[in-house]
């Protein structure tokens, strides 16, 4: 059975509050749908945002939107979501609904909305009251029973792989240090400078080879 919590605020021509309910109200509980309900306070503007914070234990990626008025959005933020879009009818309650992974372990849960309407009118039910004061502005606050026995926590999700894209990836990139870049043209002039050295030496050799012989055939001779 769902728990609503009901927030009742005496100012304004008409009394206006904003609720919020639950589909499971245990502690840990898992895959919990909450539904939170902004009364209209106005006769002549409609409501076009709300704005949820999100209690301590919950992050906006453990939440997804289920239900909104129609042609609304869902967007996140950096702690908690705003779902929005076209102005209802004046007099025409907000409602919707969103998906929580997981209910954090804790005894209340406050929700701090803020309503804006299509006239630029802007409600905050943002007050938490302590030590059960009364507030003026009170947020709306889902109250929560005990974990069943055995309820754990839920590991975080891993993080999705990184998208890959279509385009070929560049080529690595290596230092000149690691890899240092070769020039064919000074690798052919080097090999050609290595033979030419080759062979003046084998031109030195055969010429003192030849001049040796020479001498030697020379003594040889007789006067």
């Amino acid at each position: 059975m769902g728990a609503t919590v009901a927030l009742l605020v005496g100012a304004g021509a008409a009394a206006a509050h904003a609720e919020v309910s639950a589909s499971d109200s245990r502690a840990l509980a898992e895959n919990v749908t909450l539904t939170f309900t902004s009364e209209a306070e106005s006769d002549s503007a409609g409501i076009k945002e709300l704005r949820i914070v999100l209690p301590e234990g919950l992050t906006p990626a453990m939440v997804v939107l289920k239900e909104a008025p129609k042609d609304w959005t869902f967007t996140a933020s950096a702690d908690g979501y705003t779902v929005a879009g076209p102005a209802l009818a004046p007099g025409t309650d907000a409602e919707h609904s969103v998906v929580v992974r997981q209910l954090p372990n804790a005894k209340e849960l406050p929700f701090k909305t803020v309503e804006t309407y299509s006239d630029g009118k802007i409600s905050r039910w943002i007050e938490v009251s302590t030590g059960g004061q009364k507030v003026e502005n009170p947020a709306p606050v889902l109250e929560l029973k005990p974990a069943v026995p055995g309820a754990k926590p839920i590991e975080p999700s891993p993080s999705p792989e990184p998208s890959v894209s279509s385009a070929s990836p560049p080529a690595p990139v290596t230092s000149a240090a690691s890899s240092p870049a070769v020039n064919p043209v000074a690798e052919k002039e080097s090999d050609g400078g290595n033979t030419g050295v080759v062979i003046a030496v084998a031109a030195v050799v055969l010429v003192v080879l030849g001049a040796g012989l020479w001498w030697v055939r020379r003594r040889r001779t007789p006067a």
